[in-house]
């Protein structure tokens, strides 16, 4: 999917990128496939701001994704590649032999008119799933389960790819995107392929408007605010007091170690890459 750009007849379009959109085919969603979706704008039950820079943005309907691919054995035709304001990948809109309509994260050289498939006895190939122990070592895939039956959980975002390293009695090694080595159940389905919509990390907003309809509000930097407003405010220097990124409340904001999950670090092999 190309990029975009504009005539710099201002100063927002002369840095801007967008997606040209050539690879989708259909612009209303099935309207029984999508759903009310409310807002909370980054407030809790209480009305108190625990994310903050939410709020605004354009009014969206949720497209309810089939994570599961619990339909075996019955196949199914690209009907469209549709656009989901939800997230970064596109959908793929599938019609089943009895009728049946389905969305799923539509794979990278998936198009309108081909075939897919799920289960056990499906055929290892791009769009469809079935359990990581009928799969090929070293297939690339995405959408894949944490525990049998319970739907797709990770690699679900535009260009995610993961490969099957090895398999071993009940579990398998996957690589992640994150350059981080898990363990999977060989009986967790996963989707052959990588997850379209490549270039969306090339994109550029350029505008400060588009990221307002995009339910994002203005961010202040810490360093420019005062000492009692934030633990970077004041002095002369632009950089951090005390040389770590803090946030307002003091707490360490990058190169912070955040997994807290001991029930599941027996399932992780190898750490994800340290960001640079």
């Amino acid at each position: 999917m190309p990029l975009r750009k504009y005539k710099a007849y201002t100063p927002v379009r002369r840095y801007r990128q967008s997606p040209t959109f050539e690879e989708v085919t259909k612009k209303a969603p099935e309207k029984a496939l999508t759903e009310r979706k409310l807002r909370s704008s980054g407030r809790n039950a209480q009305g108190r701001v625990t994310t903050r820079h939410r709020g605004g943005g354009e009014k969206r309907r949720y497209r309810v994704v089939d994570f599961k691919r619990d339909k075996d054995g019955v196949t199914a035709r690209v009907a469209a590649i549709e656009y989901d304001p939800n997230r970064s990948a596109r959908l793929a809109l599938l019609v089943y032999r009895d009728g049946e309509k389905r969305y799923i994260l539509a794979p990278d050289t998936l198009h309108v008119g081909d075939t897919v498939v799920s289960g056990p006895d499906a055929e290892a190939r791009v769009g469809n799933a079935l359990p990581i122990e009928n799969i090929p070592t070293g297939t690339t895939m995405h959408a894949i389960e944490l525990e049998p039956g319970r739907g797709a959980q990770m690699v679900r975002s535009a260009g995610g790819a993961a490969q099957l390293i090895a398999k071993e009695g009940e579990f398998a090694q996957v690589r992640l995107p994150s350059g981080q080595i898990r363990i999977v159940h060989v009986r967790c389905r996963a989707t052959v392929g990588q997850v379209g919509n490549l270039d969306h990390e090339n994109r550029k907003i350029g505008g400060a408007g588009h990221i307002r309809r995009m339910g994002r509000r203005p961010q202040v930097r810490g360093v420019v605010m005062s000492p009692r407003d934030h633990p970077h405010g004041g002095g002369e220097a632009k950089s951090p007091v005390g040389g770590m990124a803090q946030t307002p409340w003091g707490r360490p904001a990058m190169g912070y170690k955040t997994r807290k999950n001991r029930r599941t670090d027996r399932f992780v092999i190898k750490p994800q890459k340290k960001r640079k």
